[in-house]
């Protein structure tokens, strides 16, 4: 007779997630990730793809703010105001592009908090931000070809951006950590991404 193989089967089969999970578990995987790098470099590809998202991720929860509209175009957010004065239909909520979000991260429209702060970039830090966004859209929209990539400059990019999320998490003023569980594995996923940055940084420079 045949042996039966059991496989568990899950009992939950709801996927539950938030803006601060969406952030959080985006660090949680560059962690695993920059740690592969050291085996295979391949990993490069995943590494940059969940640095964006990451990325993208704490740009939103530091702008959301309390009417949570910062984040979206600005179109649609003129149209959602609109019609919330008006009474009519409400638009579908877009978010905004990559870029335009670092820029408004920069902007004023941080300060909606009396402690707010607006981040202020170093030019290693836009260049850093403008190389990970345009490898990313390489990445997402890749067309038939042979690509050769110098990665002995991926882990600066890493770490700018990384100084970035740290930076809305935790120094912007505009980030409450309303659970603190989150709050302490987004800190340990940073630990570690920076450990293994540097092991990375430590190989190549060798």
């Amino acid at each position: 007779m045949a042996e039966v193989i059991l496989r568990k089967i899950p009992t939950k089969h709801w996927f539950e997630t938030d803006e601060i999970e969406e952030a959080v578990s985006a660090l949680e995987v560059l962690a695993k990730w920059t740690e592969i790098l050291v085996f295979d470099i391949s990993y490069w590809k995943w590494v940059i793809l969940v640095t964006h998202n990451a990325m993208q991720g704490f740009m939103v929860i530091a702008l959301r703010g309390s009417d949570r509209l910062r984040p979206l175009r600005d179109d649609v957010a003129k149209k959602w105001l609109e019609a919330h004065q008006n009474g009519t239909d409400y638009p579908v909520e877009k978010l905004d592009n990559f870029s335009n979000l670092y820029k408004k991260i920069k902007s004023d429209l941080m300060l909606f908090f009396v402690h707010s702060k607006k981040f202020v970039s170093s030019s290693s830090q836009d260049t850093s931000v403008r190389r990970l966004n345009s490898f990313r859209d390489d990445f997402i929209h890749f067309l038939p070809q042979s690509w050769s990539i110098e990665v002995s400059g991926m882990p600066k990019i890493c770490a700018d951006c990384l100084n970035i999320i740290h930076f809305l998490g935790w120094e912007s003023g505009n980030v409450t950590w309303y659970e603190q569980g989150k709050r302490i594995r987004a800190e340990k996923a940073i630990a570690t991404i920076r450990e293994n940055l540097a092991t990375i940084e430590n190989i190549y420079s060798h």
